[in-house]
């Protein structure tokens, strides 16, 4: 029996009763759009020993929060830490896994510009646990979660390494001389995008120096420069013009654009900060028109498609004091449901997805932990701890996710 199958054999779903919002929570959510590092990746292939290791079970929570089932119950293929903020064993879902997170830390310099540092805990297969590594500066992991590509701490970086998870050891380095800034692996893992720029993505410039609150603070600037498609068996690749977008008065959005592939992988698509918020391309760079099971896919909604292309995962669908996030037909834009999650994260499987969900308090839409949400249930089940509110430090974490 392999790894899977085992996973398959001694998980079985379960699910908990969301607790009550205050009144008028909803009003008060937005949608988090800052562009997370995130990419849907694939489950985790480890070692039988580290299947029993992590797979702890969930406790099941009637209306008022209390625990009513013991925490040492594994079912489904779920794979949950309620206990964990930050997360230290693996969790995951159905064809879903958290393969890493990351934080962000402030870095201010001498001369007033500011660094957006991320610091990374990455996936060890051997034994279910998130370990630090601190020396990459942008971290994207393959399907399978075997592999990364990660960039060293100064950007734009002049390759891009394949890290072997297990080992923690760079298999290859592939020259990127154009300045790569970030990357993104394709649905089957044997291409890799890296997306290269002039500048940093991650720094903000006082040469570029806005006023925030009355207050002048530097700002990031947009210098995306093109990008390399690379083959991941050979490491063979090549360099496409694309500079950064810009609105018809001639300015730049986002600092960071990196691209991402389509669902099926045939295009690399940018984000944009207009209608129609997604700028599609052949993997030559040149403009090509939005697939149709596409078109209604927001950049900072990261779910995307369904894994079979059934279902859409949308924005904040909240009234009053529901907190929820829409369920969408591909085609037609049309909501055909809604599920009990502020922010859809991953598709588990074809019903259930990985989303934020605030705590039953109310008080700070930011108070989140992970859930899984299912199509057509209004079950919540508590996959991991509540992150911190506040943006910087430990506390306030982002998931690197898979689809196996």
């Amino acid at each position: 029996m392999n790894v899977e199958e085992l996973v398959r054999d001694s998980l079985k779903e379960m699910a908990g009763h969301t607790q009550p919002a205050s009144a008028n929570l909803a009003d008060r959510v937005f949608v988090l759009r800052r562009r997370r590092r995130t990419r849907r990746i694939a489950a985790v292939a480890a070692s039988a020993a580290a299947v029993v290791a992590v797979a702890v079970g969930v406790p099941l929570l009637d209306g008022g929060g209390r625990d009513v089932r013991p925490a040492s119950v594994s079912d489904g293929r779920v794979v949950a830490h309620p206990d964990q903020s930050p997360p230290r064993e693996l969790i995951g879902a159905g064809d879903a896994v958290m393969a890493g997170y990351s934080t962000t830390k402030t870095v201010k310099l001498p001369n007033k510009d500011w660094i957006y540092a991320q610091h990374y805990r990455l996936l060890d297969p051997g034994s279910g646990t998130y370990k630090k590594d601190d020396r990459w500066s942008f971290v994207t992991v393959a399907p399978g979660a075997r592999t990364a590509a990660v960039l060293e701490r100064e950007l734009p970086a002049t390759r891009v390494g394949l890290l072997d998870l297990a080992s923690g050891e760079v298999k290859r380095w592939i020259p990127v001389p154009q300045g790569a800034g970030g990357a993104a692996f394709s649905p089957d893992g044997t291409k890799l995008a890296v997306t290269t720029y002039a500048k940093n993505p991650d720094r903000a410039f006082w040469s570029a120096k806005v006023e925030v609150n009355s207050k002048m603070e530097p700002q990031r600037v947009p210098s995306r420069t093109g990008f390399t498609l690379i083959d991941v068996a050979s490491g063979a690749g090549q360099w496409h013009k694309l500079p950064f977008w810009k609105d018809k008065y001639g300015m730049g959005g986002n600092a960071r654009t990196d691209l991402e592939f389509s669902h099926d992988g045939k295009y690399l698509w940018e984000s944009l900060t207009e209608k129609p918020y997604r700028k599609y391309h052949a993997l030559d760079g040149t403009n090509v028109r939005t697939p149709v099971v596409e078109k209604y896919l927001m950049p900072y909604v990261e779910a995307g498609l369904s894994p079979d292309g059934k279902y859409a995962a949308g924005d904040f669908a909240g009234q009053g004091n529901e907190i929820a996030s829409a369920i969408i037909d591909p085609v037609t834009g049309r909501m055909i449901t809604k599920v009990p999650g502020q922010q859809l994260l991953a598709w588990a499987d074809g019903k259930r997805l990985i989303a934020w969900g605030i705590g039953g308090d109310g008080d700070n839409e930011f108070h989140q932990r992970l859930v899984l949400v299912a199509v057509g249930s209004h079950k919540v089940q508590p996959l991991s701890g509540f992150r911190s509110p506040k943006f910087e430090g430990g506390g306030r974490w982002e998931p690197l996710f898979t689809t196996r």
